[in-house]
């Protein structure tokens, strides 16, 4: 396992200093964030982000994301030119040894929550989502009333894009799909990077559109479309783990027998409804994520990429990007490295290798 941690560029709040004061975080994670979405990457660029990080002492080890562009979930015509495009993404990732890419193929709106900034009872802030609060949401103005989403799509483009995929049923995004990765897995194996589809988040229907990968049957479904090493999950506690009947330590067992668990992001869910969850820390026992069961499939199935702690809460007075200040992800990076190196021992002491008696 290889402990990783999300890095926004130079606008951070959080450095690279930070993350490589952290213990055991090697590796980073991060993107060109303002390339328009469909457009290749300039590989000027993306190796002038890698030497940045290269200068600190760290490793390019993850770009999350190249993001998909809708005219390719859709089906239209330019998904062609559009596809082209994110091979060549693809193609300069493989010639700087950029080992993962993490995607995902979530209609129009990425991970959604209703509440950015949640009060716990211990004076910490979380993310949170309410199915009834997105309800109540006006779309008619774009994305303006969606948190996190303040310029994203203004109410004329974001109603054109909801008409368009009325079309657009579970089966027709699964056709979609497919239709992509045949195309750029062989990019991927041919350059040696792993392909890791990101679950929906939430993991259900949202505004009437259709989500696809939201449980076990659906990730194996996906790494089934295409069948490569280049073509696997990051695999989201968070994300999984809103849906109690999602199993989390099954499912990784089945992906990870199958060696198709390319990243994992790491992060804790209270369920307090039918659909209503906010984000807790990282240890099992203050969420309902077993992360003990979690890494303990993970270890027994042999996973040796990279982690992250996920989106952590706003502790300390710390002031930042929602979901990614630098302390709790901090916490949450050492407990799941402490997790791990527990059951190793445990593990080692089992078979007898290693340790007393």
């Amino acid at each position: 396992m290889q402990m990783t941690f999300r890095w926004y560029g130079i606008d951070d709040p959080v450095s690279l200093r930070n993350i490589g004061q952290i213990p055991g975080v090697r590796g980073v994670v991060s993107a060109l964030y303002d390339v328009p979405v469909g457009e290749a990457w300039p590989l000027d660029r993306l190796t002038r982000l890698a030497e940045r990080i290269d200068d600190a002492g760290l490793r390019f080890t993850v770009v999350e994301s190249i993001p998909v562009h809708e005219d390719i979930k859709l089906g239209r015509p330019t998904r062609d030119r559009l596809a082209d495009q994110y091979a060549e993404s693809i193609r300069a990732m493989g010639t700087l040894g950029i080992p993962v890419l993490c995607y995902n193929f979530m209609p129009i709106f990425d991970w959604t929550r209703t509440d950015l900034a949640m009060p716990l009872p211990d004076g910490s802030t979380a993310l949170a989502y309410d199915d009834a609060a997105l309800a109540r949401i006006d779309l008619s103005r774009g994305t303006g009333d969606l948190p996190g989403w303040a310029a994203a799509y203004d109410g004329p483009t974001l109603a054109a894009l909801l008409a368009a995929y009325r079309d657009v049923d579970d089966e027709r995004l699964w056709e979609n799909l497919a239709w992509l990765l045949e195309r750029v897995v062989p990019v991927a194996e041919s350059v040696n990077v792993k392909m890791a589809i990101h679950p929906d988040d939430p993991p259900w229907s949202i505004f009437g559109l259709p989500r696809i990968v939201t449980d076990g049957p659906a990730l194996e479904r996906l790494v089934k479309l295409v069948d490569s090493p280049s073509n696997g999950v990051t695999f989201c506690t968070g994300s999984l783990g809103a849906d109690p009947a999602n199993d989390l330590p099954a499912m990784v067992r089945r992906l990870g027998e199958m060696q198709r668990i390319n990243f994992m992001h790491c992060r804790n869910v209270k369920i307090t409804g039918p659909r209503r969850f906010h984000e807790s820390p990282h240890p099992t026992a203050l969420g309902d994520v077993d992360m003990a069961g979690v890494m303990r499939a993970l270890h027994d199935t042999g996973f040796t990429g990279p982690m992250r702690p996920d989106h952590g809460r706003m502790i300390w007075g710390e002031r930042g990007r929602p979901g990614y200040g630098l302390h709790d992800r901090a916490l949450g990076a050492t407990y799941l490295q402490g997790l791990w190196e527990g059951i190793a021992v445990a593990r080692n002491q089992g078979s007898g290798v290693g340790g007393q008696g």
